[in-house]
């Protein structure tokens, strides 16, 4: 569906991702417009694959299977993820070695890092890996497998063990959903797989990640937030996550 939420339409859909689900009625009163206008922002939205109608309200996407489109969550909360980004780039130090993974937050971030000097970076993301060569300065390894057509993400078991020759001073990951027990979450297993790969061989592990990623499910787990160093996010974690990342000692770094 070639669907571009307009301003009010992603306002809506950033309370819905902030509250879990809303009804009608708060939209209406919240944006200042009619009952049947939210209805049909959010049959639009919902057709996208945004978000989830119930009779009266909408929610977030219930599925922990499969994951909005790439296309449509290169859209979703954008201003969020440049912010996050340009504060992933200014924390990176100029000459260090970095492994980035799949996502579009993880490609915000690679635009931000073009500032830097002389950095290596490996990555099984071949948009990261366009975004970067355009710097000289940089080394890009890109990690063998099997290409998602869908995002060009590279997968598969060939890729995590092209991963694991390595030791690099940052991996940096993005990540589906948060949930509140602690665990980071993805969708596809063959993706987790090297996301854990990039954990294990990263002497500091970077979570880049929006607030729409806390308490949003997803089927396969990647690491638990202990395993994390830095969190670098768009607002302050609601509860219990902030709890959960004072207990693990994660640094959370939260964008102006």
């Amino acid at each position: 569906m070639n669907f571009n939420p307009n301003p009010r339409q992603f306002s809506m859909l950033s309370k819905v991702q902030e509250l879990g689900s809303v009804s009608v009625e708060a939209l209406a009163e919240q944006f200042g417009v009619t009952l049947q206008t939210v209805r049909r922002d959010v049959k639009l939205l919902s057709d996208a694959g945004l978000l989830s109608r119930f009779h009266g309200g909408a929610r977030l996407p219930s599925s922990t299977t499969e994951n909005i489109a790439y296309r449509q969550r290169k859209l979703l909360n954008d201003a969020a993820k440049h912010r996050i980004a340009c504060a992933v780039a200014d924390a990176v130090p100029d000459g260090c070695s970095l492994i980035i993974n799949i996502g579009t937050t993880t490609e915000a971030v690679a635009r931000e890092l073009l500032r830097r000097k002389d950095l290596r970076v490996i990555t099984n993301n071949l948009n990261v890996a366009t975004i970067l060569a355009a710097n000289p300065g940089f080394e890009v390894i890109v990690a063998g497998g099997v290409v998602r057509s869908r995002d060009n993400g590279i997968v598969g078991e060939a890729t995590v063990d092209f991963i694991r020759q390595f030791k690099v001073d940052i991996g940096l990951i993005g990540i589906s959903g948060i949930e509140a027990d602690g665990t980071l979450r993805d969708f596809d297993y063959r993706e987790v797989s090297v996301a854990r790969a990039i954990v294990e061989r990263a002497r500091e592990v970077w979570l880049a990640a929006d607030h729409s990623k806390f308490n949003r499910p997803a089927m396969a787990e990647v690491a638990r937030i202990d395993q994390v160093d830095v969190l670098f996010t768009d607002l302050a974690p609601p509860s219990p996550f902030d709890t959960l990342l004072d207990e693990a000692g994660v640094r959370c770094v939260i964008t102006p």
